[in-house]
């Protein structure tokens, strides 16, 4: 017989500014936002469990549209139905805000139902005309970009691919993906903003790619060249990184509710590319 109280699983919206903190996953000894969510979640809903984000930023990466789940007993959100996401963010801190609390069916997983996780990475070519107040999400770039190369150089890496010339292998993951959109604008204030869409990102995937395509636009490197390094099975050393404060997750998308099951089960699933066949 299961003596658990029953629970009601709660979709979370959040943001932060990610400059602090050591990434979203919790580590020994490092402030990190996981730690400061679930600092908050203790102090006011003593008994909520399973805290599952969208996406695990980085050190130093920002959100405005990150996503997450968890479990909350019956009792306890009945209290606070209506008004969760103002109590946590009055015991969060200011770097970290809950934008939405609601109900989600029993099948929402904030990971594995995620179909596209969407990113934004400003650059800013002309620094001195970088707005003081933008320097924590955008990176301040010492030579004109071409954005029209960066475009050119872009729409070869969409579709689906084996990235792992752009990741950090993880033991057990694939660094199998598919990209469907990374796309580059110059705003009215001259700042240059990259977005980038994925069903998922390995680790470190966006900022090489970004890392990648600045060497393009500055003409350190041809436009087929970051296409080229999908043939490699290996990280490319000749990759830069691209700094983390000039990224930030914006979006996360889901499928109705109805097709979520199918969804967790369809990304569960380890993928690889087709093989050749022989000839």
């Amino acid at each position: 017989m299961d003596d658990r109280a029953p629970t009601v699983r709660v979709r979370l919206g959040l943001a932060y500014d990610g400059t602090a903190f050591a990434g979203w996953a919790r580590q020994p000894g490092q402030r990190t936002v996981q730690g400061a969510v679930e600092e908050a979640l203790t102090r006011l809903l003593p008994g909520a469990d399973g805290l599952t984000v969208a996406g695990r930023t980085d050190s130093g990466v920002h959100a405005t549209g990150q996503v997450a789940h968890l479990d909350v007993p019956v009792a306890l959100w009945d209290a606070y139905a209506g008004t969760l996401a103002r109590r946590l963010s009055a015991v969060l801190p200011a770097d970290v805000r809950v934008r939405s609390a609601e109900v989600a069916p029993p099948q929402f997983d904030a990971r594995f139902c995620a179909l596209c996780r969407w990113y934004a990475y400003r650059v800013g070519d002309a620094p001195w005309e970088l707005d003081p107040l933008r320097r924590r999400d955008t990176l301040a770039w010492p030579r004109r970009l071409d954005v029209d190369a960066m475009a050119a150089a872009s729409a070869g890496l969409l579709g689906e691919h084996d990235f792992a010339a752009y990741c950090r292998r993880r033991p057990g993951a694939t660094t199998v993906r598919a990209l469907l959109g990374l796309d580059w604008e110059r705003g009215p204030d001259g700042v240059i903003t990259a977005t980038v869409r994925a069903d998922a990102f390995c680790h470190s995937m966006v900022r090489s790619l970004i890392g990648a395509l600045l060497a393009v636009g500055e003409g350190r490197r041809p436009v087929d060249w970051p296409a080229g390094l999908l043939a490699r099975r290996e990280r490319a050393g000749q990759v830069a990184v691209a700094p983390p404060y000039g990224l930030t997750l914006i979006r996360v998308d889901y499928p109705p509710d109805g097709q979520l099951a199918a969804r967790a089960q369809a990304t569960r699933r380890l993928r690889v590319l087709p093989v050749p066949e022989c000839r």
